[in-house]
């Protein structure tokens, strides 16, 4: 069954010319040297259960047939002298490449049935793929959407990025605790990479500024003293779906050691520690080593602020020596380079531009201010004023001290502009500084140096406008624009949900692969009854097929490691699926308390009959955040009480998936019945989740608050459960008078959860109620983010669910609108409106 769910019966258009099954052998034998142990032949490596490496053969070969196709891609842009956008982006969460990539080859069947005559499954042979874990969530998800849209549209556009030897961390649920291990993604190479040592630029750090007297009273600024970090490039095929476009990914590694600083004395005398000493602890030999290390301390924060410069450095560097290449002046460099800032973390792009330009190019400070204004554009995703990026100014001028300084700069020249334009304001000047208090504010830097600045979607976008950049907006009123984000159809449907991609283009043809709105045909058939069973069965397949997978790789374990159980779901039950970042805002909490409520519910009344739910949570804290951290470990106080609870006759199961990733979310994603996008309204900027599960036919319920506003002009509110406070409500609120306590001794079932939380009703172990307690007392003296205030609406809300759940085709129709009206939410119209609205890209097709 699960190889039917994986099969794809899209017709295949990518000639493998020559034999696949003789290049696979070919690098078995040669290049992964299987040949000097006797393996001559696939089926030696399958008779010896070489798998991993029929993998990396498999790859291998492929990556010669794309090959010509990315060589001619770089040529056309060369011939046409193009412009070319260059997305800069601290997180590329891309998954595994080798079944993405058939899917856009069209290369899927032809592959399958290759290694099938082998006696090789192609599904196992995915499964060994390790994902490129480059991101924590959303941000790093929707830059691998983008760049698969700037292929598939045959943009001329191109990632950086940095290669972090270390995902963001593999997650293991231990007691119910989350536990951090290394991500090792790449322990067994990536064979879909390639170095370019010959591209290796130099990342200057610290150092003394000096001034060199040139012509005409000019003068050079010159970096002295400096310690050199070597950038070391590695570039991945971006594979355009079935076209010749094949764009690049390019991941910047610093893991190489100064060998001058090798003591050959003492390692003569046999001290070898001491000879390696400063090799090994070389600081460019960890820069970029871990994804997000923490930074509560002043060591992370320097390593994050030192990662953050070796991607725009070595990328600025990089884009400025393509050019020259072309051009002997940089007065058109605009007209062909667009730089995008994907959030904060790429901001010190605007001052590294600044400093090549003028330090090392000799152009003058005016001109290049205006070219890099031109060039470069910012992303927003945020209105979290902790995730708006600031720098101790200390720390920067001594890492940086040129950049530092041109801040400086372009800060004096803003404040004067802002004096100029609201003179005698000088609170508004110190309101937009890009320095206040000895700090760096690195989105102000990304507005002041950019011609545009966009949030992810309309409600976002407003938020900008009207509050956390509104001062910007009425000294800029064009810069803020709304870019809503969107995902890619082919990663998001087409590869995780095979048999519902077969059941619609079955009825509508296969145009929405890269025209989602096409799927505005599928309403016509909201009262085919063939069709609505349709969706049915193929939700019920998807289902049994999570359940294996839960029963299989997600046992619950306790301190040690050690499996406790096996879980064992009910694919008949809904599916309740809330899988995102855990972060307070997002609200797993209120989801959390809601389960106790109904189990309260069901102690009380024993014989009560409920539709019975299973609530599935996956999501990753971040490891310094103690409070999420908590969260997480009560999630799963309630996955061990209800689940072993005989009174509760499994109508409820609780599930934490551990290690969410890409390769989970395809399987989770299709399986999905109700689609949690609970966040507190205003603060969510987006999400790209609510729109992959309800693409997969997952109905939502949610909050008035990113993304979800215009999921509701698109699918129709009727058609959603939407439930809570508003973002404007929300402020108003939070403004006013708001007392948690209120709303306990207005409901009776929620003062008897919290005093389940504060008591020893739900655990007696003394560790984990000290965990409850702080969730408790945060409820009660806070509720920064009202979930006491939602909750009464979202049980309520959650009741209309499960009312609705029990007639299958009134649900089924609701999925039928819901898939209907995603087609605004596609990447590819995403990418489409950057490259008319700000990129000012040309398609150029690839012959």
């Amino acid at each position: 069954m699960h190889d039917k769910l994986r099969s794809h019966n899209t017709v295949d258009t990518f000639p493998l010319n020559g034999s696949l099954s003789e290049g696979i052998e070919h690098h078995l034998k040669k290049t992964l040297g299987l040949g000097l142990r006797g393996v001559l032949s696939i089926k030696d490596a399958v008779d010896q259960k070489l798998y991993l490496h029929i993998y990396k053969s498999l790859s291998l070969a492929l990556r010669d047939k794309i090959m010509d196709k990315w060589i001619a891609t770089n040529q056309e842009y060369k011939n046409k002298e193009v412009k070319q956008l260059f997305y800069l982006s601290a997180e590329y969460l891309t998954g595994r490449f080798l079944g993405n990539n058939l899917i856009n080859l069209g290369a899927m069947k032809q592959v399958r049935d290759t290694l099938d005559s082998m006696g090789v499954n192609l599904n196992e042979i995915e499964d060994l793929e390790m994902d490129a874990g480059l991101g924590n969530g959303g941000l790093g998800r929707l830059a691998a959407c983008f760049l698969d849209s700037m292929a598939t549209l045959q943009l001329p556009g191109h990632g950086y990025g940095l290669r972090y030897d270390y995902g963001i961390f593999r997650q293991e649920i231990l007691d119910g605790f989350q536990v951090e291990h290394p991500d090792q993604w790449l322990q067994h190479g990536n064979p879909w990479e390639i170095q370019h040592e010959e591209d290796t630029v130099i990342v200057k750090f610290g150092g003394q500024l000096h001034r060199k007297n040139l012509m005409q009273g000019k003068k050079k600024t010159e970096i002295k003293g400096y310690e050199p970090v070597a950038a070391v490039p590695f570039d991945t095929p971006v594979i355009g779906f079935k076209n010749n476009t094949v764009n690049t990914l390019r991941l910047w590694s610093t893991s190489v050691p100064d060998y001058n600083k090798f003591d050959i004395k003492a390692f003569d005398k046999g001290d070898y520690e001491q000879a390696l000493k400063d090799v090994l602890s070389h600081e460019d030999l960890t820069m970029v080593s871990i994804l997000y290390p923490n930074d509560n301390h002043d060591p992370g924060k320097r390593l994050r602020l030192s990662q953050q410069y070796i991607l725009v450095s070595a990328s600025i560097q990089d884009i400025i020596r393509s050019y020259k290449k072309a051009n002997n002046s940089f007065d058109g460099f605009s007209q062909k380079v667009a730089i995008q800032i994907n959030d904060t973390h790429p901001s010190l792009a605007v001052t590294e531009l600044m400093r090549i330009l003028v330090d090392e190019e000799g152009v003058n400070w005016d001109k290049a201010w205006d070219i890099t204004r031109k060039t470069c554009a910012y992303t927003n995703h945020t209105v979290l004023s902790e995730a708006l990026e600031q720098w101790d100014g200390h720390m920067m001028k001594e890492l940086l001290p040129r950049n530092f300084e041109i801040i400086e700069i372009i800060n004096h020249d803003f404040c004067e502009l802002v004096w100029e334009q609201y003179p005698g304001d000088m609170e508004r000047v110190r309101r937009l500084s890009i320095l206040e208090n000895g700090k760096i504010r690195m989105a102000h830097l990304a507005i002041v140096g950019s011609h545009s600045m966009n949030g992810v979607a309309e409600l976002h976008t407003r938020i900008l406008k009207d509050q956390v950049f509104r001062e910007f907006h009425e000294m800029f009123p064009k810069k803020i624009n709304c870019k809503t984000n969107g995902i890619t159809p082919r990663r998001w449907l087409l590869k995780p949900n095979p048999e519902l991609a077969n059941l619609i283009t079955g009825k509508i043809g296969e145009g929405w692969i890269t025209d989602l709105q096409e799927l505005r045909k599928l309403e016509k058939f909201v009262d085919d009854s063939e069709f609505l069973n349709g969706l049915l069965e193929i939700k019920r397949r998807n289902k049994e097929r999570l359940k294996d997978y839960i029963h299989k790789h997600n046992p619950v374990k306790n301190a040690r490691g050690e499996i406790v159980e096996r879980i064992e779901v009910n694919p008949d039950s809904i599916f309740d699926v809330q899988a995102k970042r855990l972060h307070e805002y997002k609200r797993q909490l209120m989801n959390a308390l809601y389960i106790l409520m109904l189990y309260n519910e069901l102690k009380d009344n024993p014989s009560k009959e409920i539709t019975p739910r299973t609530f599935l949570f996956a999501a990753k804290s971040a490891p310094g955040y103690a409070q999420a951290k908590g969260i997480i470990k009560f999630i799963n106080i309630l996955a061990r009480l209800i689940n072993n609870d005989p009174d509760i006759r499994g109508m409820i199961k609780v599930v934490f998936l551990e290690n969410y990733n890409v390769s989970l979310a395809e399987i989770l994603i299709p399986a999905a019945d109700l689609s949690e996008q609970i966040s507190t309204a205003g603060l969510e900027a987006s999400g790209t989740g609510n729109m992959k599960l309800a693409l997969n036919g997952a109905l939502t319920i949610g909050t008035m608050d990113g993304a979800n506003v215009e999921m509701a002009e698109q699918i129709g509110e009727e058609n959603m459960f939407i439930f809570g406070l508003n973002a404007d409500e929300v402020k108003q609120l939070k403004s006013g008078y708001y007392n948690p306590e209120e709303i306990c001794r207005n409901h009776k079932d929620i003062q008897k959860i919290m005093d389940q939380l504060c008591s020893k009703k739900l655990t007696s172990i003394v560790e984990e109620r000290e965990v409850l307690h702080r969730i408790a007392e945060s409820l009660m003296r806070e509720d920064r983010y009202l979930i006491l205030k939602d909750l009464p609406l979202y049980k309520e809300t959650q009741e209309k669910v499960a009312l609705l759940y029990q007639d299958k085709m009134a649900w089924a129709r609701k999925v039928v609108f819901n898939i209907a009206g995603m087609g605004k939410f596609s990447s590819d119209r995403s990418i489409q409106q950057y490259s008319e609205e700000i990129w000012n890209l040309q398609e150029t097709p690839v012959q």
